[in-house]
């Protein structure tokens, strides 16, 4: 449709994601019951693998296309983010003080659920009523809504921070060199 704007290269990948992942199934489901070697099982799995090759061929050409034709609009970006995004960082914080994180998952939802109760962001809940809500909050709480934070403190293999997302680009360079 012409007023349709989003991006429908990133749709076909999703779905493509989902038929390459089935194939793999298939193949693991078939593998996973033989006895040994080759079986006549196997000439099952021939189809789906050139499917499946020819899936990620379409896909990288796909996202080749994608990438060389995106417009990162970052102040675009930053203005569609909202607080309810920091609630496991909330939840974080109070784990990080040793709360255990059953416990603040629900401390957390009763943030948001105030926050929609008095119609604010959740970031502009005041330390008083957050501590309303949980004594265990301190004046440290109100640096927990900060999204580049937010995203640095994701430092495990594969996470978002900086230092791990370099490392990505690093290593799919290297695959793609």
């Amino acid at each position: 449709m012409p007023q349709k704007k989003n991006p429908d290269g990133l749709e076909l990948l999703r779905g493509k994601a989902g038929r390459a992942f089935g194939h793999m199934a298939g193949l693991m489901m078939t593998q996973k019951g033989l006895p040994s070697t080759y079986n006549k099982d196997l000439q099952e799995s021939w189809e789906p693998m050139l499917d499946h090759v020819k899936t990620v061929s379409d896909s990288v050409q796909i996202a080749n296309g994608v990438l060389a034709t995106l417009t990162v609009r970052a102040d675009r970006m930053k203005a569609a983010l909202d607080p309810f995004m920091l609630a496991t960082d909330l939840a974080d914080y109070l784990v990080r003080k040793g709360v255990p994180f059953r416990e603040t998952h629900h401390i957390s939802g009763r943030c948001v659920a105030k926050s929609e109760e008095l119609n604010i962001p959740m970031n502009e809940l005041s330390l008083e009523q957050l501590q309303a809500i949980d004594s265990r909050f301190t004046a440290d709480v109100l640096s927990t809504f900060n999204y580049e934070t937010s995203v640095e403190l994701r430092s495990a293999q594969g996470g978002t921070s900086r230092a791990r997302v370099l490392e990505q680009v690093k290593v799919l360079k290297s695959m793609l060199a």
